[in-house]
């Protein structure tokens, strides 16, 4: 694993890397999992992005700046990120979750990102940590800012629904999971009051985005 840093404590990095299924088939071991570290790191996360964002691109109004803050730290990023970093290899997993995909599962290689970037905080402050997300952020900003994850899915999926006068377009929430700090929602479109598509996301505007794109791509229009 490539990450231009060296712990102090390296008990940080085996838990950011210690799934919670792991630690619970372990309990005697006295191990503790990634879910704290991963708080932490999220709001690591946020901050050092938004500090990028306001610094670089001066010219752009906060609506544009929070569209484009949520493109790059979004699940699907944090995963490329993960794989980058070679995560998939470190993580420790519970048995059943190992069986069940786990070690593929993008939900966890996210949570493990943010996981590690808190660990590289506590272990040596905010500089180091903000070193580690300025090795990712610029790429994919750039390549956001390009047309690949900066569009707004809803927006474009609003204009040609409103070309037919007759469909209606709403989004209606299916269902969340998680804790409080790592929610998952699932929000439905509706097309007509009838269930076109669905999208998953860490927050409900992210999992509409989703549900917005996965409808454009099923009517040709993505």
């Amino acid at each position: 694993m490539e990450l231009n840093y060296k712990f102090k404590d390296v008990t940080l990095f085996q838990t950011a890397m210690t799934h919670t299924s792991y630690a619970n088939e372990h309990r005697g071991s006295h191990l503790h999992h990634n879910e704290r570290l991963e708080f932490l790191g999220d709001s690591v996360l946020g901050f050092v992005t938004a500090d990028y964002l306001f610094t670089h691109y001066p010219d752009l109004p906060e609506g544009e700046l929070t569209k484009l803050r949520a493109a790059v730290v979004c699940e699907g990023a944090l995963c490329e990120i993960a794989r980058e970093l070679g995560i998939p290899e470190q993580i420790r997993l519970g048995h059943g979750e190992e069986t069940g995909g786990g070690r593929g599962r993008p939900s966890i290689l996210a949570d493990a990102t943010e996981a590690l970037l808190g660990a590289i905080f506590l272990d040596g402050g905010i500089e180091p940590a903000r070193a580690f997300v300025l090795r990712f952020i610029p790429k994919k900003v750039e390549l956001a800012l390009a047309g690949g994850a900066f569009k707004d899915y809803k927006t474009i999926l609003q204009e040609i629904v409103q070309k037919n006068k007759q469909e209606t377009l709403e989004y209606r929430l299916a269902g969340q999971s998680g804790p409080d700090h790592d929610k998952r929602f699932t929000m439905e479109l509706l097309l007509n009051s009838n269930v076109f598509a669905s999208g998953t996301g860490r927050s409900k505007k992210e999992a509409e985005q989703m549900a917005a794109k996965k409808a454009l791509e099923m009517m040709g229009e993505a």
